[in-house]
């Protein structure tokens, strides 16, 4: 309906009130907790398999690369770092393009450019091609692919969020109890460029996840796409991009604490294996180790968001306190002479690290309203990929410096702690406080707003 000056309005328990285009943005469906929702999970799941549990069981080739290209620990490193990195940098782009002509075409693109950047990779013939070919193209899929699907699980959930969440990355827990393995086994049968070419397949069922994803009717996006043509082009820019958020100081926070959390995480995925290899252990038992944390990675993810949903704590504290163990844990790794007791640091590493990323993108719905979560994804991955960048590297220059690994999981170790201790700067961190308490108020009231417009769902 349109008022005589042409602009939209919207019926409230007031009357009716004039809004622009773009405060449509703030007007979504009522999440349904389950129906398609459920689909979508689905596919989030596959996705993070295959996207990363592949990174995440990359250390089988991280070997076959420093033999056969005769690289150092550092330079081979930054693979897995610049896929990362991509990944997470490409997201703000990712996002806007997702709003702009919906998850499914973004979600679609995205798995085909993972599988061709891994199909190429086969036949690099330099450490530069490897940068290209897995950083960069498979990086970029990877981006098109994750935010689109985490921002509409986001959506298709609330009650459920965190379960849902849980279970989205519980996938790569998954993955990498097999993958692991089996990427060993490959590159044992058919050398690491025979290897990527099977793995390079398996990423291609990425599109069949891409098309799963149904978008929950959103006033919000399609406000978005029928923009007023005199707005400023800035304006739309920052519409697109959620670049209002950055004047968000606890958005900002956050962030900060992500960026620091993400370089101590990745660190071990990277090195665990080498680091096995070096402490005397074969190959196989090497791999095990990841298989191992692939197991725990699966209950731990359960667990935190059962946790999650039934304890007194919110989000943000559950985040503070897995983060924090699992550093003390990572500092505890270089203690395993035996391999009992390297499995078993591998185990509780596995389940304790698996909280921090569901909960991570649970919590952040405690800071940003739903309308905002598109963009908020885009930006936290943009500022996380620093970490995600330096940490693997960092960790192989220690190693390089030092001869082993020893102080490579102690800086991980610290990293993660000095991240989780940030989060204690949030406004309103001790209390436990409704999640509205970390969101701007011009959020809530919003959102206030659109609650009295709407009956109280009978779920």
């Amino acid at each position: 309906m349109n008022s005589p000056t042409g602009r939209p309005v919207v019926r409230s328990s007031e009357g009716l009130t004039h809004r622009n285009d773009m405060d449509l943005s703030c007007v979504h469906a009522e999440p349904p907790d389950g129906g398609w929702g459920w689909m979508i999970a689905l596919a989030a799941f596959l996705q993070s398999a295959l996207v990363f549990g592949v990174i995440r069981s990359f250390g089988v080739f991280f070997m076959e690369f420093m033999v056969y290209f005769g690289e150092p620990s550092t330079a081979t490193s930054w693979i897995a770092s610049v896929t990362v990195a991509v990944l997470m940098f490409a997201s703000p782009l990712a996002s806007a393009l997702s709003t702009q002509y919906g998850e499914r075409p973004m979600g679609v693109i995205g798995g085909f450019l993972s599988g061709l950047g891994l199909f190429l990779a086969s036949f690099a013939t330099s450490l530069a091609q490897l940068y290209l070919f897995i950083g960069l193209l498979t990086g970029i899929g990877g981006a098109l692919i994750f935010s689109p699907s985490l921002a509409l699980v986001a959506r298709y959930f609330k009650r459920r969020r965190a379960l849902a969440n849980a279970l989205v990355f519980s996938g790569a827990g998954i993955s990498s109890l097999a993958f692991s393995p089996l990427f060993q086994f490959l590159v044992d049968s058919y050398g690491w460029r025979g290897a990527l070419l099977i793995v390079s397949g398996m990423a291609f069922n990425l599109v069949a996840c891409g098309a799963l994803l149904r978008p929950l009717p959103s006033a919000g996006n399609a406000a978005l796409r029928t923009a007023p043509e005199q707005e400023s082009r800035w304006g739309r820019l920052a519409s697109l991009f959620g670049l209002s958020l950055l004047y968000h100081r606890p958005f900002m926070i956050f962030s900060g604490a992500g960026v620091l959390i993400t370089a101590g995480y990745f660190m071990p995925f990277v090195h665990l294996l080498p680091h096995a290899r070096e402490t005397g252990f074969d190959e196989y038992q090497a791999a095990f180790l990841v298989s191992a944390v692939g197991i725990a990675d699966i209950a731990g993810r359960i667990v935190a968001g059962w946790l999650a949903n039934c304890g007194p704590l919110r989000l943000v504290h559950h985040l503070t306190l897995w983060a924090l163990l699992t550093g003390v844990t990572l500092l505890m790794v270089p203690l395993g002479h035996n391999y009992a007791l390297m499995v078993t640091l591998s185990i509780c590493y596995g389940f304790l690290a698996s909280a921090i990323i569901p909960l991570k993108f649970s919590t952040l719905m405690e800071i940003v309203s739903t309308d905002q979560i598109m963009g908020a994804i885009g930006l936290i991955h943009l500022m996380e990929s620093f970490g995600a960048l330096s940490g693997p590297p960092l960790s192989g220059w220690i190693r390089d410096a030092t001869g082993s690994y020893t102080a490579s999981f102690q800086a991980a170790g610290s990293i993660l702690i000095a991240g989780s201790l940030v989060l204690l700067a949030l406004p309103n961190y001790l209390p436990c406080l409704p999640a509205a308490s970390l969101k701007p108020p011009e959020d809530c009231k919003e959102e206030e707003a659109l609650a009295s417009s709407h009956p109280p769902s009978p779920h």
